[in-house]
Parts: C-alpha cells; structure tokens; sequence
C-alpha cells in the first residue's frame, strides 16, 4: 500500500468530482481518500462529493494494488491542477 498527502488546489464540486472519479476508476488499485478521520472509495461519485473538498484542504490518498504508484502520481497530478 502507498499513499500520499496532498494539497487541493481548486474544490472538487460536482463536476471536478465526477472527473476525478473517473481518474480513479483507470486504475486497477483500491483506492481511498482520506481527510480526517473520513475514509472513502475514491471511485464513489457520492463518497469524493461527500468529504466536501476545499481549495487549500490536505488529504491523503492511498492506493493499493498492481498500479498503486502510478494511480497516486495521476490522482495527485489531478488534485493539485484542478
């Protein structure tokens, strides 16, 4: 299992939300995010929409599976560019 931290540049609202998850749901990894004691499936339009993501918010990402590495660095690419 890897996982990162990251900064959230722009809110992921509905429609950010639904590009990220689609991001996620490339990867053959489980995948979550978590801020706070929150935890959830990044493939979940309703858990992303759910943690209510703000501009400058910090969240970790975790990943586990066969594309664990890449799914962090393309999630995290997509966090810090939206």
């Amino acid at each position: 299992m890897r996982e990162r931290s990251v900064q959230v540049l722009a809110s992921l609202e509905a429609r950010p939300a639904a590009l990220f998850v689609q991001k996620a749901s490339q990867f053959a990894s489980s995948i979550h995010l978590c801020v706070d004691d929150k935890i959830i499936n990044a493939k979940s339009i309703m858990g992303v929409i759910s943690l209510g993501l703000l501009d400058g918010q910090g969240v970790t990402i975790k990943a586990e599976g066969a594309d664990e590495e890449q799914a962090i660095q393309e999630l995290e690419k997509f966090l810090t560019a939206v």
